[in-house]
């Protein structure tokens, strides 16, 4: 009897350091991850933790978090078994993880001119303001665009998840419905939609003679190795030859920089290199941080840095709710932390649908839009620079010359020249419960003209 006992012991002992050798490095990416989504969901979105809860964090291991909300000290603390992560919360910069840097040291950050609101202003009519005129489009087929609509808030797979939905046609916003408990005035996450406002930050400063693209990023670590070579251009085509593994179910890559390091562009520049540059087309949240902690380099101090996307892209835009949250060393998270309203999003995707022009003024430099949209040969024809494109037909109920913006969990701002729309679509979905080409198939067949 000693002996079975003995036996059992040993095996639940040797089964439980297994599962604690597996699951130790995931630890910080557990508690990271909701730590962080609990911060900016609360502080900046304005919802009940409860809700973050049952929706955002219910799934695999993030359930399991107990989190703790401090309303006044606006901060979480987030705990999985033995390990505890903490994320504080700034007005201007939003949520960043306590990693690498102290609390004082990320709540440091100098105070910038740019006040985010969700405030609508009526005095002026939208995209500069906020009131919307209703009057009819002509080659639109309203009654096929409500069907469209009614399904997307369906809650239903392959529609499940949707927050927001907005349709802008020929410069206007005809159609925009929120899921309850979201409206036009909540600030959402773009995930990775914010490597398309890094794309317009680089355009300005080209336009501005402070960028070359085809120039090397010249990264200091870089200097006489063969990653010298690596221009901007490679990194905005996700054409590095950097080394990278973008799955957010292990401890890959974009994980282990998002929730275990400091300083996410640093993290990049020192992976390995498995190609030349320009060959191999491999998507990288990290190849974006580089180009941002590069454009931080570019500025003689940090409150010129801070300024310079609500100065000379937000505010030139009309984008008032922006939020650009930052790593713990102070550079914005080009790749995935960018907050603001479903209105704003669509602003953003009518520059580029006004080719880099705003109420007669150019903000991005000629040509520009259409680098942008220029699918990278390595990339089959589905990427551009910090867009996608649908020239590969990814979505083949979509017209051809789509391209978009798309973000983690169903976030997409679908740019259509042909048909002068713009299509925002934001929520909280995994692939298998929503399908983009079944929302644009049938959003387009309300303009068949």
């Amino acid at each position: 009897m000693k002996k079975a006992l003995l036996i059992v012991f040993s095996i639940l002992l040797v089964l439980f350091i297994g599962v604690a050798i597996y699951i130790s490095p995931l630890m910080p990416i557990i508690t990271g991850y909701a730590a962080k989504a609990m911060t900016s969901s609360v502080f900046l979105s304005g919802r009940a933790q409860e809700d973050v809860e049952a929706v955002d964090l219910n799934f695999s291991f993030i359930k399991y978090n107990k989190n703790i909300v401090d309303m006044e000290k606006k901060t979480v603390k987030s705990r999985f078994l033995w390990y505890t992560s903490k994320a504080v919360f700034d007005e201007q910069y939003g949520a960043t993880l306590v990693k690498k840097y102290d609390e004082a040291e990320i709540l440091a950050r100098p105070i910038i001119d740019y006040e985010s609101t969700t405030e609508l202003d009526y005095s002026k009519l939208w995209p500069e303001g906020d009131q919307v005129i209703t009057r009819i489009h002509r080659n639109v087929d309203y009654a096929a665009l409500s069907q469209a609509y009614e399904n997307a808030f369906s809650n239903e797979i392959p529609y499940y998840g949707t927050r927001a939905l907005l349709v802008v046609h020929e410069g206007e916003l005809i159609a925009e419905d929120y899921a309850e408990g979201f409206d036009s005035q909540t600030r959402l996450l773009s995930w990775s939609i914010a490597k398309s406002v890094t794309n317009a930050m680089v355009g300005i400063l080209v336009k501005e003679g402070k960028v070359d693209i085809y120039d090397p990023i010249l990264m200091t670590a870089w200097e006489n190795t063969e990653k010298a070579k690596i221009t901007w251009n490679d990194l905005m085509h996700m054409c590095s030859g950097l080394e990278w593994e973008e799955n957010y179910g292990n401890e890959s890559d974009v994980n282990v920089m998002l929730h275990k390091t400091g300083d996410f562009g640093i993290y990049t520049a020192n992976k390995k290199v498995e190609s030349a540059p320009n060959e191999v087309w491999e998507y990288s949240s990290g190849s974006t941080n580089i180009i941002s902690y590069k454009i931080r380099e570019l500025f003689e101090n940090d409150l010129d840095y801070y300024n310079f996307p609500y100065d000379e892209l937000f505010s030139k835009i009309n984008i008032k709710s922006a939020v650009f949250e930052t790593d713990p060393s102070g550079t914005f998270v080009g790749s995935s932390y960018l907050y603001a309203t479903a209105r704003d999003y669509a602003r953003f995707g009518l520059l580029y649908l006004n080719d880099g022009v705003w109420q007669n003024e150019r903000i991005l430099p000629e040509g520009w839009v259409d680098y942008t949209r220029t699918p990278v040969e390595a990339s089959d024809g589905k990427y551009g620079a910090f867009f996608w494109t649908n020239n590969s037909k990814q979505m083949p109920d979509a017209p051809a010359d789509t391209y978009f913006c798309q973000g983690y969990d169903g976030q997409w701002i679908m740019i259509v020249p042909s048909k002068e729309l713009v299509v925002v679509r934001l929520g909280d979905s995994t692939k298998q419960e929503y399908d983009r080409n079944i929302m644009m198939k049938e959003i387009m067949l309300a303009f068949p003209g």
